[in-house]
């Protein structure tokens, strides 16, 4: 099967920057980096030299003593048979933080070789970037790759025809058959997530059993992660935190709460290990505002804060949630949906390339706005709804106080303006932008 990434586009863009530097491309394990790099490779360029330093420890010796950009590419070229040739060749450095002197040796490259076109990746880079690996800042451009969202699943599901509806379809309601069409693919996408091996596992079988199978392999590395890679003295807590994001979103207020991670926990004791969860990219990090005013980060409560999985296929895993309870959508799934609905409206808004930040807004706890994100100067309050019940006495506080122009509740209902209460569907978001002007 064919698979398509958006983030392609950004990376054509960066092979043609005239300023172009390094690439550091960053995401978490398994949401498929090497294959992205590598297609690009293929596609953009003559030649490719893909090196994995997991499996190559001897090429440390490369990077020690002199790593200016010219001795380095006459050693790889050596090393491998094959000429590095300025434009032409991409040049990937895969699992890089394995020898973290060739991250440092981005540097020369930037400042003595900027015509050789050379990306990173690693499972962990976002770890080893936070410890202060010795590089200058300004000399790497990033981008950061996510699960499929559920565009692009639609694509993978070769449903390209259907996306075109819904953007060209404005602000009309939808068609009942196409909205029953959009809504079975979304219970898919809850059950399989975005990991590109869940979907190319679904497309190969359809079978929820080998794909589940898949999802359990994924969740069994980053446990495993956990001990490989991370100091001994955090492992413990990092499994505490990892295993309490269920039963965290699975309540009604949603806030985290240290006391669920285990008893007696404190928020200093537990600092390093939800960093490294977040440095690795398995965990999302939602902080709370207290106004809804501009710049939203002057106003961000950095003690209150939801955390979300990295993906609502894996979280639906983790939770113990069958297939047939969301396909079906029996009882068990009525119960739980709001934390999946959560998860994957999250992961919408990250998709979304012109939201940077995202929040969340309460009011002494007497409303509770899900998301809340700037765009172009003005605000934007997010109200989640798993089915089509649409009253919302949070957002009727948030407008009365802040008077927006527009709010968004997004739900299973169809797409609706109500004076300025706009509801977007859940399959519609991968639209949204098109839906605030």
């Amino acid at each position: 099967m064919s698979m398509k990434r958006y983030l392609m586009n950004e990376l054509l863009c960066w092979k043609n920057k005239q300023n172009r530097l390094p690439l550091i491309l960053k995401g978490a394990r398994q949401v498929g980096k090497t294959w992205l790099l590598n297609e690009f490779g293929r596609t953009a360029f003559d030649d490719v030299l893909y090196i994995n330093f997991e499996n190559a420890p001897g090429l440390k010796d490369v990077f020690d003593g002199d790593i200016s950009a010219s001795r380095i590419i006459d050693l790889l070229g050596a090393l491998h048979g094959k000429r590095i040739r300025p434009q032409e060749t991409l040049l990937i450095f895969d699992e890089v933080q394995e020898i973290p002197r060739a991250l440092t040796a981005l540097k020369y490259f930037a400042e003595e070789a900027p015509e050789y076109a050379i990306c990173c990746a690693g499972s962990l880079l976002g770890v080893a970037l936070h410890k202060g690996t010795s590089f200058p800042v300004g000399k790497v451009d990033y981008l950061t790759l996510q699960p499929l969202c559920f565009e692009e699943f639609l694509l993978a599901n070769d449903e390209s025809m259907l996306i075109e509806f819904v953007k060209n379809n404005g602000m009309h309601v939808l068609p009942k058959v196409m909205t029953e069409k959009l809504t079975d693919y979304l219970k898919l996408y809850f059950v399989i997530g975005g990991m590109p091996a869940s979907v190319v596992s679904w497309m190969n079988t359809r079978d929820f059993s080998v794909v589940e199978k898949r999802q359990r392999d994924i969740l069994e590395t980053y446990e495993n992660d956990f001990s490989k890679h991370a100091p001994p003295n955090i492992v413990p807590k990092l499994r505490h935190l990892w295993n309490s994001v269920p039963s965290q979103l699975a309540k009604e207020n949603k806030k985290f709460i240290y006391g669920l991670v285990r008893d007696g926990a404190r928020a200093r004791d537990y600092k390093e290990a939800l960093l490294w969860l977040l440095d690795s990219g398995l965990l999302r990090k939602v902080n709370r505002i207290t106004k809804a005013a501009m710049p939203l980060k002057a106003y961000e409560d950095l003690k209150a804060f939801k955390l979300y999985h990295l993906d609502v296929g894996l979280l639906r895993v983790m939770s113990e949630l069958p297939p047939e309870a969301i396909i079906n959508g029996i009882h068990i799934f009525e119960e739980f949906k709001g934390a999946l609905t959560e998860q994957f409206v999250l992961t919408e808004l990250i998709n979304a390339d012109f939201i940077r930040n995202i929040y969340y807004w309460s009011s002494d706890a007497t409303a509770e706005v899900d998301f809340v994100f700037a765009n172009n100067h003005e605000i934007f309050p997010v109200e989640v709804k798993a089915s089509e019940n649409l009253q919302s006495r949070s957002l009727k506080v948030y407008r009365e106080r802040y008077q927006p122009r527009l709010v968004i509740r997004t739900s299973l209902a169809n797409l609706r303006d109500d004076n300025g209460l706009m509801n977007i569907p859940l399959y519609g978001l991968f639209n949204i932008k098109y839906y605030l002007v």
